[in-house]
């Protein structure tokens, strides 16, 4: 008799307690502590939390089981348990299918993100390679655009510069005498070129500049002003023609003489052929660029400005064209960033949540008859806050029946009014109506 009592106490006790047979094994080999590592992480992966969810449903459905007599709509208790059972497999079986999508996203959206680095590092050289061309075009545009002779202007300070250049080297040795006999000591070649060709430049352009005023001079017709100036210009042409010019004849007396057998400039031909020479030159730039560009620069250095562009002027292109559909691109490409990022992190969290919710749903059918989770979770949006989750436990409760004390009503009186008499008037009224 013990024994068979025995034999059927193990029975129960093994029906009751039948997850201990496997639980170890399956903790076990989903853990995979030996295994290699690639397989040990496949497994923790792939099976680790679908297990210890099957363990918990093990676990919380004998306690369903052996709480089925004192319920009280049983039949609907164990279809609840049954479906409890379908949603974890679901769960499990998309817990699969989530990693393999999120793989599939995240390798996705790694290619778009490289893509849109790609392009925009592209954009970015094209920008820096093409904004030399883009400057140069606003300026041209800018140039053909304004009344002001820009171009002028700047072949004016051009051939100042040209100039200078040219004087500098020439005067270079005779400055370098001059100061040497002065001073005593051998200055260097870069000491006396820096100075020598910032005075050159301003004495070209000055020399532009005395031309300029003498021309306005002789279109007004002030005879005063065309005495003053051209003694100006006559001190101009006797310094820049015996102190520039000469060293430049003198410099071509060599290819003079190697044409012919003793030749000799002598000081009136050089300063002839130097006269000439600045006749030439004054007149070709004078005309050529010098007679619109130096009224300009004057005007600029007086501070009475001039107008840059006319008044009815059209839209100037930018410096560095950075189009509105560029732009645009851009903020599309950002947007689908933080959607795609969104999708990836879903993609991410919903194939364990739905495991997670699976087991609580157990846990919640024990407790309250009740699933606490809708699955399957088709987005992030569906996995509802703690907050909302406490009222939907809430609203499951029955609420108490709360006993109230009967109160015996009287019917209700009806007061009648006191009949008011009627005035004079009123008959009159109401006969007249009759």
């Amino acid at each position: 008799m013990n024994s068979e009592s025995s034999v059927i106490l193990k029975i129960v006790f093994s029906v009751l307690f039948f997850p201990l047979f496997f639980q170890e094994s399956f903790v076990y080999f989903a853990w995979a502590a030996t295994d290699q590592f690639w397989i040990q992480s496949a497994k923790r992966v792939f099976l680790l939390l679908p297990v210890m969810a099957i363990i918990l449903g093990c676990w919380t459905s004998i306690a369903c089981l052996l709480t089925v007599v004192i319920r009280q709509n049983r039949r609907e208790f164990l279809t609840s348990l049954i479906i409890t059972w379908w949603d974890l497999g679901k769960s499990i079986v998309m817990f699969w299918g989530g990693i393999i999508k999120f793989a599939f996203t995240f390798v996705v959206a790694v290619l778009e993100f490289a893509k849109i680095t790609a392009m925009a590092l592209w954009s970015l050289v094209q920008e820096i390679l093409f904004t030399p061309f883009r400057m140069f075009k606003s300026m041209s545009q800018n140039i053909l655009s304004s009344p002001v002779p820009w171009l002028a202007v700047f072949m004016t300070i051009f051939w100042c510069l040209v100039e200078a250049t040219i004087f500098t080297y020439v005067m270079t040795p005779l400055v370098l005498d001059v100061f040497s006999n002065i001073t005593g000591e051998q200055l260097q070649l870069n000491v006396v070129r820096v100075p020598l060709f910032t005075f050159l430049f301003f004495i070209v352009l000055g020399s532009y500049a005395v031309l300029s005023n003498l021309l306005d001079s002789v279109k007004q017709k002030n005879i005063q002003s065309i005495i003053g100036i051209g003694a100006i210009e006559t001190v101009v042409l006797f310094v820049e023609v015996l102190f520039l010019y000469r060293e430049f004849v003198d410099s071509l007396v060599p290819w003079f003489a190697q044409y012919s057998e003793s030749f000799e400039l002598g000081i009136v031909g050089t300063l002839a052929i130097s006269c000439f020479v600045w006749f030439g030159i004054r007149s070709l730039t004078w005309f050529l660029f010098a007679a619109h560009g130096t009224p300009t620069i004057l005007y600029l250095i007086q501070g009475k400005g001039v107008v840059v562009f006319r008044q009815n002027g059209s839209n100037t292109s930018r410096l560095v064209s950075i189009s509105p559909e560029f732009v645009d691109r851009i903020k599309y490409e950002m947007d689908w960033m933080r959607a795609k990022g969104e999708e990836v992190m879903a993609d991410l969290m919903l194939p364990p949540l739905q495991i997670v919710a699976a087991a609580l749903n157990f846990c919640t059918l024990l407790l309250n008859s009740k699933h606490l989770f809708e699955l399957p979770f088709k987005s992030m949006s569906a996995v509802t806050d703690t907050r909302t989750l406490m009222k939907n436990i809430q609203q499951s409760e029955p609420p108490p029946v709360a006993v109230q004390p009967s109160v015996t009503t009287a019917p209700p009186v009806s007061v009648q009014s006191p009949a008011v008499p009627q005035t004079e008037q009123q008959r009159e009224h109401d006969n007249v109506q009759i």
